[in-house]
């Protein structure tokens, strides 16, 4: 492999991520936001490696015995490229069979049906990408339902064609304590125009929230919306992997309220996380 390929630090880490394969767990929290990895962290009964890097921060440690890792993607899924493909390149450094990882991404979200409670608790059964990552790699499976209903609105048409990527089922049983609610998520590929807010300027599809709450898939509904499930999805089930993906719902964009308990909830969501991995 040429050394453009997987870049290494002088030290033999990966390039971004700055971590070596002794420095990860097999079992790995991802967090949007940086800060939010230290808050995981407390509750760890030891610390062994913290490295940081741009928006990528990483502490590995254990609790009750069992090594945790905690990582930060970033926002979006072209972080979450990054963070999947180098953590895989970690288990290929070995030149063993790896153990796969499993990857439990612990976020926040925005609910597209008024049926949807504020403070909800949300497992994503799978994720529709209209974020065009998965098209740069050979395997994808491109959804047709989306597309059905992004061809009958024109102002759709220009989107790129959505791809599907479902959970892992072992992880939505074995962290079915955890969420009140499932469904279909989808990842855009921004906050603003791509999720339909009017802030500064017009969005394409001025009804998309309408269009995709009103919306079921493979008789799912689809749920919410958010920046990174499909990216992750994808490439776990691309290179081998687990995953699931939990959000707190903290908006609900039909009827425009949001939560007044974003904090408190998201610390129920953590806690209750851990105590499952543990046990």
């Amino acid at each position: 492999m040429k050394q453009t390929e997987l870049i290494l630090n002088s030290d033999g880490s990966v390039y971004h991520l700055a971590l070596k394969p002794q420095e990860i767990a097999d079992t790995v929290i991802t967090v949007g936001d940086p800060h939010r990895v230290g808050i995981v962290s407390q509750y760890f009964d030891s610390i062994q490696f913290k490295k940081e890097k741009r928006e990528f921060v990483t502490h590995t440690g254990t609790l009750s015995g069992k090594p945790i890792s905690v990582i930060s993607t970033g926002i979006g899924t072209d972080n979450v490229d990054i963070v999947f493909n180098e953590l895989h390149a970690l288990k290929t450094m070995t030149g063993v069979d790896f153990t796969p990882y499993k990857f439990i991404r612990l976020g926040t979200s925005g609910a597209i049906r008024e049926d949807i409670a504020i403070d909800s608790i949300l497992a994503s059964n799978s994720a529709l990408g209209l974020d065009g990552l998965m098209h740069f790699y050979k395997d994808y499976s491109q959804d047709e339902v989306l597309q059905s209903l992004i061809n009958q609105h024109s102002s759709l048409q220009k989107l790129p064609a959505p791809y599907w990527e479902p959970a892992s089922v072992n992880l939505l049983d074995k962290f079915k304590g955890l969420y009140n609610l499932s469904g279909v998520t989808v990842t855009a590929a921004g906050f603003y125009g791509p999720q339909g807010r009017h802030v500064n300027s017009v969005p394409i599809a001025p009804n998309f929230i309408e269009l995709l709450g009103s919306s079921d898939f493979r008789s799912n509904p689809i749920t919410n919306l958010e920046m990174e499930t499909a990216g992750i999805y994808g490439l776990a089930n691309l290179l081998g992997h687990q995953s699931i993906s939990v959000s707190a719902i903290l908006a609900n964009r039909v009827t425009g309220e949001f939560s007044a308990n974003a904090d408190k909830i998201v610390k129920s969501m953590l806690e209750k996380a851990l105590d499952i991995i543990v046990s």
